[in-house]
């Protein structure tokens, strides 16, 4: 994910947070909101403190950006996401977060259909 794809500024942040919808699983809080001015789409992260010290909440936001980067052509593009993630995340590996992480993203109706030929 390009940097230039990432919510960074607390009022972008905020706007999402007001105005997108959210859906959830025990793993996730995803916030969605349409963004048609832009033919890609933006994404920010969120790792709370209580998620342990820094270098487990980069450990998170690595994995994290490495699955974005690996399931990019099934997200919907010209939307802003937020990814928050929860406490059972510290403990998953990379398998478990692209597959928790695909679930709440069909359930918010973000991923496009995929081809059933490979």
């Amino acid at each position: 994910m390009k940097k230039a794809y990432r919510i960074k500024k607390n009022h972008e942040f905020s706007r999402i947070f007001e105005k997108g919808r959210s859906s959830a699983n025990r793993q996730f809080v995803i916030y969605v909101m349409d963004n048609s001015r832009n033919d890609y789409y933006r994404t920010g992260l969120t790792v709370s403190r209580k998620m342990g010290n820094a270098v487990t909440r980069n450990r998170i936001k690595r994995l994290l950006r490495e699955v974005l980067r690996d399931i990019d052509s099934q997200i919907e593009v010209g939307r802003d996401y937020i990814i928050i993630a929860r406490k059972p995340v510290a403990d998953m590996d990379y398998a478990q977060i692209k597959k928790s992480l695909k679930h709440v993203m069909n359930v918010a109706g973000v991923l496009r259909k995929r081809d059933n030929h490979k």
